[in-house]
C-alpha cells in the first residue's frame, strides 16, 4: 500500500504533464481567473470518486479539512462543480491518454459490454431531474431501472479504452453502432469513444445479429465476435465454444464492479447531464490510472483495494 499523499502527488504530476504537453492549452476567458487550474480540477475530480467518500459532498468536506495545504485556492463546492463540468472533455482526454500510455490496445481483442447506471428510483413519481435524457430500461443485474445504459470497451487487462451512454431504453446494438461509427470517424461531440480496436471485439448475445455484424464490418472494418442469437436457426455454437467466449468476457464483470462499487457509480443521482458526464469520465480515468499505478508497483492491475493506505 502507498499513502494518500504519494497517490495525490503522483496523480497531480501526471495530470499536469498531460495538460501541459498532450492537451490543448486553456483559452483565456473574460472575467476573474478560476481559483483552480485545470490540472488541479482534474486531480480533485478523480480523487473524489473513491467509495471511501460516500458522496461528492463528503469528499469536499474532506478536501476542505485535509487538502488545503495542497490546494490553497479551494473554492466553494458549487464553484468546483462548475469547474468540473467545464473540464469534462479534458478529464475524458486524460482517461484515453492513459490508454495510450499503457499501450492497452496492442491486444488481440477488446470486450464490448453494457451495464445499467441508475440515476433515480424507477418507482418514484414525476419526471425527475433528467427528464427527456434518462428513462426506464431493463437490466439483467437489477431488473427495471431509471437511468442510463452505459457501454464500455475493455481490454483483457481491464483497461477501459472507450465508453459512452444513452438512455436506459437504448438497445445494445444502437450504442455499439454509434461507438463504431465515431471510432471510425471521430467527432468532437463524442470524445469518449476512443480509438478503433486493433483486434476483434468480443461481445454477448445482446449485440448479436448477422445483418448488423456484416454492416459494421463493411462500413467500419469491425470484426465482432458474438454467440449467435438464441432465435437463430442458421447458426449454433457448441457448448465448449460458448464457455470459451464467456471466459474471455469475464473481465468486464470485474471492471463493472470497480466502476459501480469502488468508484461509486451505483450511488450517482445526478441533477445535470454534464455533471454525470464529468463524473463518469473521472471514474474511468481513475480506473485506468489505478491500473497504471499498480503496474508501477509490480502489483496486480486491478488490485485497487490494496492500493491505498486510507
Amino acid at each position: 500500500m502507498i499513502d494518500l499523499d504519494t497517490f495525490i502527488t503522483t496523480l497531480y504530476v501526471m495530470v499536469d504533464d498531460f495538460c501541459q504537453s498532450d492537451y490543448e492549452p486553456e483559452r483565456p476567458k473574460p472575467g476573474r481567473h478560476a481559483s483552480l487550474s485545470r490540472s488541479e480540477v482534474i486531480t480533485l475530480a478523480l480523487l473524489g470518486q473513491w467509495v471511501q467518500f460516500p458522496s461528492e459532498r463528503a469528499f469536499y468536506r474532506y478536501a476542505q479539512h485535509h487538502l488545503r495545504e495542497a490546494f490553497p485556492q479551494l473554492p466553494d463546492r458549487s464553484q468546483f462543480n462548475r469547474l468540473q463540468r467545464t473540464h469534462r472533455d479534458a478529464i475524458t482526454a486524460f482517461a484515453l491518454f492513459l490508454v495510450q500510455l499503457l499501450h492497452a490496445q496492442s491486444t488481440a481483442y477488446e470486450v464490448l459490454d453494457s451495464t445499467a447506471a441508475v440515476t433515480r428510483d424507477a418507482k418514484r413519481r414525476g419526471t425527475g431531474w433528467l427528464a427527456g435524457q434518462a428513462d426506464i430500461g431493463w437490466s439483467n443485474r437489477i431488473g427495471w431501472y431509471e437511468g442510463f445504459h452505459l457501454l464500455l470497451c475493455v481490454t483483457a487487462q481491464g483497461v477501459i479504452t472507450g465508453f459512452g451512454f444513452g438512455s436506459a431504453s437504448t438497445h445494445d446494438q444502437h450504442l455499439a453502432a454509434t461507438l463504431f461509427a465515431t471510432r471510425h470517424t471521430p467527432s468532437p461531440r463524442l470524445p469518449s469513444t476512443g480509438l478503433p480496436a486493433q483486434g476483434s471485439y468480443v461481445a454477448d448475445k445482446g449485440f448479436a445479429g448477422e445483418r448488423p455484424r456484416r454492416q459494421w464490418n463493411e462500413r467500419y472494418q469491425v470484426d465482432l465476435v458474438t454467440p449467435p442469437h438464441p432465435t437463430s436457426k442458421r447458426y449454433h455454437w457448441p457448448k465448449a465454444l460458448r464457455h470459451w467466449l464467456a471466459h474471455l468476457r469475464q473481465i468486464i464483470e470485474t471492471v463493472n464492479d470497480k466502476l459501480l462499487n469502488t468508484f461509486r457509480l451505483a450511488r450517482e443521482r445526478p441533477h445535470d447531464l454534464t455533471g454525470f458526464q464529468a463524473r463518469l469520465a473521472a471514474k474511468v480515468a481513475l480506473h485506468n490510472f489505478c491500473i497504471w499505478f499498480n503496474l508501477q508497483l509490480d502489483s496486480l492491475p486491478l488490485a485497487f483495494a490494496e492500493l491505498l493506505d486510507w
